[in-house]
């Protein structure tokens, strides 16, 4: 296993376990883009609403991976899904990254059109502009509604996921459906990072806190999306391959849960 292994989507196409976030990147995205892809990351993850994703596309452009080679998701933003802009706000994306194609395209949050807009997506997926589609904080509930309302389920649910936010619920209903889960927030925005007990199997594993965290969620099936800036980190983020958790560590890394959002709850936000 390295960091360029793969899962495959429900729907064929393989996306590689390890990405760079560039949310709150700024102006440091494009040199964390190049950073991360010396690093030997293969996929990177943006959105529209983090207005970055030209800074992405000039790092792409100037790194001398094959396109073929680099696995892309980005989102689509919650006033083009409330007015039913897909196809428009899509097309700037594209744009913006200088890409022909998305590898991945989200539904950035549940609000009010997403059924309508997933299957515009359906569409522009059918004309070979995405590979894969999915959706990005959707809870149990909503992924339910939009399977039935769209009559296909998704490839990948982003959801915040880590230590001291860890939705079971959202993670068995993943896996029972095959929909691959994608912990944004993995270091619970840096808070987990000073947990004594995760302080304590890192040291027994000689590995940082973060590698520790990551890990655990790669043993437990999610796909990490790491945000950071600092070169040191990018590649540290990705050293992840050459030890495993033991079982009593991970149930110590499980028992941490307390259900603490570092961001807004899918059932209780106002963007």
């Amino acid at each position: 296993m390295n960091l360029q292994t793969k899962v495959k989507l429900n729907n064929g196409v393989e996306m590689p376990i390890i990405a760079l976030g560039v949310w709150q990147s700024h102006e440091d995205t494009k040199q964390a883009v190049l950073d991360a892809l010396q690093a030997g990351y293969r996929h990177i993850d943006t959105a529209a609403c983090y207005k970055n994703e030209k800074d992405v596309g000039e790092a792409l452009l100037e790194s001398n991976v094959d396109r073929e080679e680099i696995f892309i998701t980005t989102k689509l933003w919650n006033p083009d899904i409330r007015a039913g802009k897909t196809r428009e706000a899509f097309e700037e994306s594209l744009k913006k990254l200088g890409l022909d194609y998305i590898d991945l395209y989200l539904i950035h949050w549940p609000v009010e059109g997403y059924k309508e807009a997933y299957k515009e997506m359906m569409e522009l997926r059918k004309e070979g502009k995405i590979k894969a589609i999915g959706v990005s904080n959707f809870k149990k509930h909503h992924l339910e509604e939009l399977i039935q309302a769209v009559g296909e389920i998704p490839t990948v649910n982003q959801m915040e996921f880590n230590p001291y936010m860890q939705d079971e619920e959202v993670l068995e209903y993943c896996h029972q459906q095959g929909i691959i889960l994608e912990a944004w927030s993995p270091l619970g925005s840096g808070v987990c990072l000073t947990t004594p007990a995760i302080e304590i199997i890192a040291q027994k594993y000689n590995k940082s806190t973060a590698q520790i965290i990551l890990r655990w969620l790669l043993q437990k099936n999610i796909v990490v999306l790491p945000k950071s800036v600092h070169k040191e980190r990018i590649f540290q983020n990705a050293d992840l391959f050459d030890f495993e958790l033991i079982d009593e560590d991970m149930c110590l890394m499980d028992n941490l849960n307390q259900n603490l959002r570092t961001g807004p709850d899918p059932d209780n936000f106002d963007f």
